[in-house]
């Protein structure tokens, strides 16, 4: 497996000529010791824990309540978390390694783990009050889910749109609105909510909360079904979030009334860090699929992995795994926006294509449910569409490209 860390100090370098100095960027394909210890641990866990049965939680629908839970009695549902609030302090990377090595073994739980620590356990842990913090994270790191309610049904990638609205009342606030596709909402303790208490200010009239869902005027629809699956993982959920006149204290607020799309967009930028770890978990699992079966199956006398068009799909699904993987692994260590955004393009554009390639190579059995191809096929196109569109990513890149370089 090929691995990346950032070194994020510069170092001078004296030119023969002139003797000038310029900063240069070194990289490495070693992680850290205590990063491998993190990524064999985890991969230790999917291997024993979600593997062996991946495709029934998927056929069942099963929500992996099991599983989340032994994740949290190894810390992992607060990875980032400052240990006095029950977490484990890791950095973004170690988190990226266990999100790809869960996706690897079950693509819905890489998903779950991903969205309650990149969306929730980081975004309350880093700007959240020590009040946010006892009430909203410590119980979160030890199995309570946590969610991020941004989207809407006339508001997904223009985020400045939402029309969830929060009007001041003394010293609390009264929210009124509609979320879509909020992962776990249906298993949550509580959610991230974003409103607006000025539409006509757009993005700088936007608020951050937190929100108990079992809160009065919180109600919490039915599991969204969609392409036969929901949000393209059968064990996970997704539903619509209604708040009617939900009445939360000022204390609930996160930041500054206005800074409310700042922290959001921040948010994305980790989110998709997780996205693209996300992706590169089910890659790497289509690519494992593809191989063995390419082994055993014989075809023309011979096996399929000695064919030579078997073995140039093999090869384009290996480039493109590590080139996502070599991605994924800087954004996570140089957090930008251009980072995040490309990650979580060539890793979900990646994804779907490695995937395709492996039912093509098992043919008609790659159609058939009694097989993990169509699973990761399935698994795979969601990573173009939640966290931020394809299209989204690309003009994101272009437009901090052009920036750089003084062209915009």
């Amino acid at each position: 497996m090929a691995t990346i860390a950032l070194n994020k100090s510069t170092e001078a370098v004296k030119l023969v000529r002139g003797a000038k100095k310029l900063a240069v960027r070194y990289f490495t394909t070693q992680l850290t010791e205590k990063q491998l210890e993190i990524q064999k641990t985890v991969k230790n866990f999917t291997n024993e824990q979600l593997k062996p049965y991946a495709a029934k939680l998927d056929r069942e629908g099963r929500y992996p309540f099991k599983e989340i839970k032994k994740l949290a009695d190894i810390g992992f549902m607060g990875a980032c978390v400052d240990p006095e609030y029950g977490g484990l302090g890791y950095d973004y990377l170690s988190l990226a390694l266990a999100v790809e090595e869960l996706s690897r073994g079950c693509a819905s739980t890489g998903m779950l783990l991903s969205i309650h620590n990149f969306l929730y356990a980081n975004l309350v842990n880093e700007k959240g009050t020590q009040e946010q913090k006892e009430m909203f994270l410590r119980n979160f790191t030890q199995g309570c889910i946590g969610c991020f309610a941004l989207s809407e049904p006339d508001a997904g990638s223009d985020v400045a749109n939402i029309g969830t609205t929060a009007t001041k009342n003394g010293d609390h606030w009264i929210i009124n609105g509609k979320k879509s596709w909020v992962t776990s909402a249906i298993e949550g303790s509580a959610t991230v909510v974003f409103a607006t208490f000025d539409p006509a200010l757009r993005h700088k009239g936007i608020v951050c909360f937190l929100v108990p869902l079992d809160y009065e005027g919180v109600f919490r629809g039915k599991k969204e079904e969609i392409m036969g699956v929901s949000t393209t993982h059968r064990a996970a959920t997704a539903c619509t979030v209604t708040l009617e006149d939900v009445r939360v204290p000022n204390s609930f607020v996160v930041g500054q009334p206005g800074e409310g799309f700042k922290i959001a967009m921040g948010q994305l930028d980790q989110a998709r860090i997780g996205i693209a770890a996300h992706a590169v978990g089910i890659s790497q699992a289509a690519l494992d699929t593809a191989i063995s079966y390419a082994k055993q199956r014989v075809a023309f006398g011979k096996s399929l992995s000695r064919l030579p068009s078997v073995q140039d799909r093999l090869t384009e699904m290996s480039v493109m795994v590590e080139t996502s993987r070599l991605l994924t692994y800087r954004a996570a260590t140089q957090v930008t926006t251009k980072n995040s955004a490309m990650a979580k393009y060539v890793a979900g554009r990646n994804a779907a294509a490695v995937a395709d390639h492996c039912v093509q190579i098992m043919g008609g059995n790659g159609l058939s449910t009694k097989y993990n191809a169509e699973r990761h096929y399935r698994d795979a196109r969601g990573t173009q569409i939640y966290g931020g569109v394809t299209d989204i990513q690309k003009r994101l890149v272009g437009h901090f490209l052009l920036k750089e370089n003084d062209a915009l």
